[in-house]
């Protein structure tokens, strides 16, 4: 079982090297994180972009020029349209942003050209986080991507946190589907959706792991707080899967833990035919670089 993420970093260094292209790599966090990645031998990478801009800031980061192979690019549009094609011609395995608004990435992800969407239709954003308050890692979805799932598309989110979580060695995750209260309220979309999503679990519709909810937050992560709220559920105070209702509670979760509880993090957008890393521009070097070992991991 990988139990942090330094762990996983072990992991995708004991696979097969994978082949990586970043997307208009030109800022310093994507390219140091690149860097990092080649040397730890989890990937080889291809960037496309403005050569001379990337060849500047490998010179000020003082990255070994030839580290990566760039495929020369003259605006952003022209970056992702060119990282697209490698990866249709099975030239990349994964597929990173760099210095790239999200909007035109996920443009790029979508566009039907490149035949990128999975078989089950839907892309999603799943994050892991590693908090020191809290005993084990936590695969949380959706943060970045879907702004307000349909009931539809959350059973395929949740199909997604527990496959990844079976990558980590987690044979039954505890999934807590999040909602302001544990009460089945007919006005609180997220309740009767959590309802529901509980039924096609028992169903056998939704199947591999524990589902539970509608689940405060406090309840799916503190035993006390699920005890005192009498809250009897095998996932209340130890969920392995956090689904939010909405990108909103997501994003704020995701970046409360990594800006005021120094979490360790790693994050990639699912779904589409070889996983895609969708890094902000404030995210830190580690956490682009565990997201480049989570991507390689998810690809092999």
């Amino acid at each position: 079982m990988i139990k942090n993420l330094d762990e996983l970093l072990k992991v995708a260094q004991g696979k097969s090297r994978k082949k990586m292209v970043l997307v208009n790599g030109v800022d310093d966090h994507s390219l140091e994180a690149a860097s990092k990645a080649v040397e730890l031998g989890l990937v080889d990478v291809i960037i496309t972009g403005d050569m001379k801009q990337i060849f500047r800031s490998c010179q000020n980061l003082k990255i070994p020029h030839g580290r990566f192979k760039v495929v020369k690019a003259s605006s952003e549009d022209e970056a992702a349209l060119l990282a697209l094609q490698l990866v249709a011609e099975g030239k990349a395995d994964c597929i990173m942003k760099g210095l790239i608004s999200s909007d035109k990435y996920m443009r790029a992800l979508l566009n039907k050209e490149f035949n990128m969407i999975g078989e089950k239709g839907v892309l999603s954003h799943l994050a892991i986080i590693e908090q020191q308050a809290y005993p084990k890692l936590l695969f949380v979805s959706d943060v970045a991507v879907i702004p307000y799932p349909s009931l539809k598309q959350k059973a395929i989110m949740i199909a997604y946190l527990i496959d990844t979580a079976h990558r980590f060695g987690i044979a039954n995750p505890k999934v807590a589907l999040i909602a302001a209260t544990e009460q089945v309220l007919p006005g609180i979309q997220a309740c009767v959706d959590a309802a529901e999503l509980v039924e096609m679990g028992k169903r056998g519709e939704i199947a591999g792991g524990m589902i539970d909810g509608p689940m405060g937050l406090d309840v799916a992560l503190d035993e006390e707080s699920a005890r005192i709220k009498q809250v009897n559920s095998v996932v209340a105070g130890s969920a392995d899967c956090l689904l939010f209702p909405n990108i909103d509670a997501g994003n704020v979760f995701y970046k409360m833990s990594a800006k005021f509880c120094a979490s360790n993090q790693a994050a990639v957008v699912v779904g589409s035919k070889v996983p895609a890393i969708l890094s902000s521009r404030g995210d830190s070097v580690q956490t682009k670089l565990n997201s480049i070992a989570l991507a390689a991991l998810l690809s092999s």
